[in-house]
């Protein structure tokens, strides 16, 4: 819409409207950016996941959920930064305390032994935190 004042002497026809074709663009640019680095974002460490054979995936409540990794050496990570086991439950319950959705998600590779995995759920129970939930990769369709 233009805007125009009589003004009396004003012989100038300008136009005020704003042009969106450059805004539009960069838009466009950056949707298509979001949209091919976005698959790549991953949270943790790389281990090697057990299989299940479970038939649907459990709905996540939250978007960024809260990943402890369990590699085969024992280590441990809380998304990418590795913690020792004896600050594991006190760095948790930072974490939890800011947090609305109290659970956390353990990935352990297929490797641990299943003592390694009982006495990191223990130091969690011990720590208050009940709320775990485990992550594996579905179970590859043959045929």
């Amino acid at each position: 819409m233009a805007f125009h004042l009589d003004a009396g002497d004003s012989d100038d026809n300008s136009v005020a409207d704003i042009n969106v074709t450059p805004l539009v663009d960069v838009m466009l640019v950056l949707l298509i950016i979001f949209m091919i680095t976005a698959p790549m974002l991953h949270q943790g460490v790389e281990v090697s996941l057990p299989q299940s054979a479970a038939a649907d995936e459990i709905p996540m409540r939250v978007d960024d959920p809260l990943v402890l990794t369990v590699q085969p050496d024992g280590m441990v990570y809380i998304r990418d930064e590795p913690v020792h086991a004896t600050v594991l439950v006190e760095r948790l319950s930072g974490l939890l305390a800011q947090r609305d959705d109290k659970q956390v998600f353990i990935k352990g590779d297929r490797n641990i032994t299943y003592g390694q995995f009982i006495e990191i759920i223990g130091l969690l129970h011990e720590g208050g935190i009940h709320q775990i939930g485990l992550v594996a990769e579905r179970l590859a369709a043959n045929g």
